[in-house]
């Protein structure tokens, strides 16, 4: 039968080449239709006596990068008409149903009688790695040939299998990190651990294969066979009691129990090692769908991988401007921002001209970049080749003169409206008319910073985060008068720098900066009401948090927040600031000169010779102390998330956010809010809006207005809607 998906071919050895290659796809997925033709497949390959087995592969670079997670939020909708029409019940037995359709195939694939290769061409991610798995042989091509399980990244599990034969296959702490890490292996690294069997060059892949078949490779994988013995012996022996109880802890330890896919991946391995294959796959498959069907799940799905997807290939570009051709970018000032930002730019291939006030501070920051490749290439990463070759495209200069031909301009001096202004004038006296000028700034509005620049239609924001090199998120901020090709230009740049822009209207503190800074303030009245320190910073990371508040502000500078503080009592009045707050900002800066890590005290102390631990003297700045066993942790939680995603609602309100993927978006890779929620909007879709409506004011009335709800909380509550509901984004093409 003629096949949409695969290829069959059978040569005359009798060895079956099955080799995948959807049509429109730029890589392979696995769907409803795929398992349907891998299905018939498998039964062709059975019912062939001459067929001695098969080897699959792909024609494409990647071998499978996984389930189409649009089949299992199509499966979630299915879960609700079900049970609108015959119950839960009935609903969940058919999600079950269909949800372990690919697992039984597989085992098919397994148990068939005839051996099976997966030649593994590419990445093989998710699904696709778990139909290798389910192989009885697997040979990978060297220099191309990846790994992985990611599921639990996007708040689900691998549920075809995956974690019953990983767990027979590696001894059980090298199975679980796998498995809860989600970590993507070499082919090298994964031939180490055993999960694939060989690494072959890619000229000889397929052959290699077929080889294997003809040499009389078997069609049992390892279980099936009698006598086998799990890796570390029985889960009730010494071994698996050292193993499982301390896997507990460090689960909790790391995630307190918000991640329901990686505890299900906990139970499932640990309750799969003591059953037979097929009911262990079974156990997999129950808790799969249990899985499939949570909140986490879900708002993690869209928003880590079907909006960032959307996103990062373009979802908010202005149609209408023709791709930009970015092949050189200044930036002017090297200091820590300046110098990471030229440093990302090389990397991505584009040429860079890094300006500061003089050549010995412009080579500085060259050699930020040099010692960024240094550590690459001393962990295998890079090559002394790559290393030269970045700094080749770096041209570090004190002459603004140097700039004349570039397509893009990032300023990055000190964020001083006189000083940025003095960068502005200098950068639009030397480059071309159609040039883009861009303001890396955390707190100067953008309109106001267009006002010192004569061509405010070509200047734009452009907020990176720090460390440039590590954080995935540049936040691009349009002014009044910024056009269509200042914002086009700025997010073909970020996407070419391999980033995620979002993009937001201007206000103080813009989106990011402006939702953090009530986290932070939330933590600093914290402090004042007596909460001890130690339990604010552990309650942060309890709510999903990175770190606790104080932590957060040692990182971005305790004098930042100082002077964010005085700059909106100046120019909104003392309404508009928390006394308590500018009275611990003030005594931590001014009074102590304690400015966070980058002076080595902060709310923290940073010892040369050891682990940073809260500065003692925090107990002396409280005035009264509440005792621990009287404070509601669960209300601690509650404010720093909620404070956090209220302020998220006015920026919808507003208009600065306009599309409720980048407020997600931006709020879990700008600041880390807790991923399992999906982020600050999916946070309040999760509970509710209603619910949430009711707890902000319970808090207003408690802890003041600064949790008074806006109108359109109000307005949605009352109509039961949710953000995504009410502003739903438009379908991706």
């Amino acid at each position: 039968m003629p096949y949409v998906h695969f290829k069959l071919e059978t040569d005359p050895d009798g060895i079956a080449l099955i080799t995948w290659d959807s049509p429109g796809r730029p890589v392979n997925l696995i769907d409803r239709k795929v398992v349907e033709e891998l299905g018939a497949i498998l039964d062709e390959v059975v019912g062939n006596a001459a067929v001695k087995g098969a080897v699959i592969t792909s024609a494409k670079d990647m071998f499978c990068a996984g389930a189409d997670l649009a089949m299992l939020d199509q499966m979630r909708g299915e879960l609700a008409a079900t049970a609108k029409t015959r119950g839960e019940e009935a609903a969940v037995a058919a999600l079950f149903e269909e949800s372990r359709k690919l697992s039984l195939l597989y085992r098919r694939i397994e148990t068939c009688g005839k051996p099976w290769v997966a030649a593994i061409n590419g990445m093989a991610l998710g699904g696709g790695f778990e139909l290798c798995l389910a192989c009885h042989q697997r040979i990978a091509a060297a220099g191309r040939g990846m790994v992985g399980l990611p599921e639990v990244r996007v708040g689900l599990f691998p549920g075809a299998g995956g974690t019953q034969r990983v767990a027979r296959l590696l001894q059980p702490a090298d199975a679980l990190r796998f498995l809860l890490r989600g970590d993507q292996l070499r082919a090298d690294q994964a031939k180490a651990l055993k999960l694939v069997d060989s690494v072959v060059p890619m000229a000889e892949l397929v052959q290699s294969a077929k080889n294997w078949i003809k040499g009389g490779g078997g069609a049992k994988a390892p279980w099936d066979v009698d006598g086998f013995k799990l890796p570390a012996g029985p889960v009730y022996s010494r071994a698996g009691m050292m193993i499982f109880p301390a896997a507990i802890a460090l689960y909790r330890r790391e995630t307190y129990d918000n991640y329901p896919a990686a505890r299900a991946i906990l139970q499932v391995v640990y309750e799969g090692l003591q059953l037979p294959m097929d009911v262990a796959l079974r156990v997999e498959s129950r808790w799969f769908a249990k899985i499939l069907r949570s909140p986490q799940a879900a708002a993690m799905t869209r928003s880590l991988f079907m909006s960032l997807q959307e996103i990062n290939k373009g979802a908010r570009r202005p149609r209408k401007v023709p791709a930009s051709k970015i092949a050189t970018v200044g930036v002017v000032g090297a200091g820590f921002m300046g110098s990471g930002i030229a440093f990302v730019t090389a990397m991505a291939g584009l040429k860079v001209v890094l300006i500061d006030r003089d050549q010995a501070s412009a080579d500085k920051g060259k050699a930020h970049s040099e010692g960024l490749m240094a550590a690459e290439v001393q962990r295998g990463r890079a090559t002394a080749a790559d290393r030269d070759a970045l700094l080749a495209r770096i041209t570090a200069a004190a002459d603004y003169g140097a700039l004349k031909d570039c397509d893009l301009v990032i300023e990055a001096v000190f964020e001083d409206r006189s000083v940025k202004a003095e960068a502005i004038a200098k950068v639009e006296a030397v480059i071309g008319e159609n040039a883009i000028l861009g303001s890396n700034t955390s707190t100067l509005p953008i309109s106001s910073l267009a006002q010192l620049s004569k061509r405010p239609a070509n200047f734009i924001g452009v907020h990176f985060f720090s460390p440039v090199e590590r954080m995935g998120l540049v936040e691009l901020i349009l002014g009044k008068a910024t056009g269509e090709v200042a914002l086009a230009v700025a997010m073909d740049y970020v996407r070419a720098i391999r980033k995620t822009p979002i993009v937001v209207n201007d206000s103080r503190g813009f989106y990011t900066s402006r939702v953090v800074g009530t986290y932070l303030r939330e933590g600093h009245l914290m402090l004042a009401e007596g909460v001890p320190p130690a339990m604010i910073e552990n309650v942060g990371r309890m709510a999903g948090m990175p770190v606790g508040p104080l932590a957060l502000n040692d990182e971005v500078a305790v004098d930042l927040a100082w002077k964010i503080v005085k700059a909106t009592e100046s120019d909104l009045g003392a309404a508009a600031v928390d006394a308590r707050q500018k009275a611990l900002l003030l005594q931590m800066v001014e009074k102590l000169g304690r400015l966070g890590r980058k002076n080595g005290k902060g709310f923290y102390d940073y010892p040369q010779d050891g682990q940073k631990r809260l500065w003692p003297g925090l107990a002396d700045l409280q005035k009264k102390k509440l005792d621990p066993d009287g404070i509601d942790v669960e209300e601690l939680k509650q404010r720093l998330m909620a404070i956090q995603a209220l302020e998220s609602a006015r920026c919808v309100e507003e208009g600065v956010i306009t599309d409720v993927r980048e407020a997600d978006i931006g709020s879990i890779l700008g600041f880390g809010f807790a991923p399992f929620s999906g982020g600050t909007l999916s946070y309040i879709d999760m509970m509710g809006t209603k619910p949430f409506l009711e707890l902000c004011r319970r808090f207003e009335k408690k802890h003041g207005t600064r949790f008074k709800p806006p109108k359109l909380l109000t307005e949605m509550a009352a109509k039961t809607q949710t953000f995504y509901g009410r502003f739903a984004p438009p379908a991706a093409a």
